[in-house]
């Protein structure tokens, strides 16, 4: 797969270990950076370049990961999870087709994050199952409502 990863400056550190690890898997990495302190620019630079189908799935990491989430999901056609653990990674994909995952450096340890990375990559979206409908409505309102 292709990834677009980006990060603040609180989170460079963990940024380069999951490219790491995910180079180690196989997959392309586009790294959109790091040194922007207003994170949203890079969320917003990631979300737009995986909405337009340029790569396949973005990651963004801050420090607790919900200011990447909020940002990221003000591009449409953006889906950005927080993952808190591995649970979560897997839903994000098989319950709500996340196209972005965003991990909080401060509140996530390294091995954890990397175990949530690792699961989210493996976790591939179904249809046919019973989120295709609710995943639908707020895909379906995103096209109505956003500009």
């Amino acid at each position: 797969m292709t990834v677009a990863i980006g990060c603040d400056p609180n989170a460079s550190a963990l940024k380069e270990i999951i490219i790491a690890q995910l180079k180690s898997f196989g997959h392309e990495i586009k790294d959109f950076g790091s040194d922007d302190p207003i994170y949203a620019r890079v969320a917003f630079s990631v979300g737009e370049a995986v909405a337009a189908g340029k790569y396949d799935r973005g990651i963004l990491l801050c420090g607790t990961g919900i200011g990447m989430s909020i940002a990221a999901n003000k591009v449409p056609g953006v889906y950005a999870a927080l993952g808190t653990n591995t649970y979560s990674a897997e839903r994000a994909i098989k319950s709500n087709n996340a196209n972005v995952l965003t991990i909080g450096a401060f509140t996530t340890g390294v091995e954890v994050a990397k175990q949530i990375v690792r699961v989210w990559m493996e976790s591939e979206w179904k249809t046919g199952t019973p989120s295709e409908a609710k995943v639908a409505a707020y895909v379906e309102y995103g096209k109505n409502h956003q500009k």
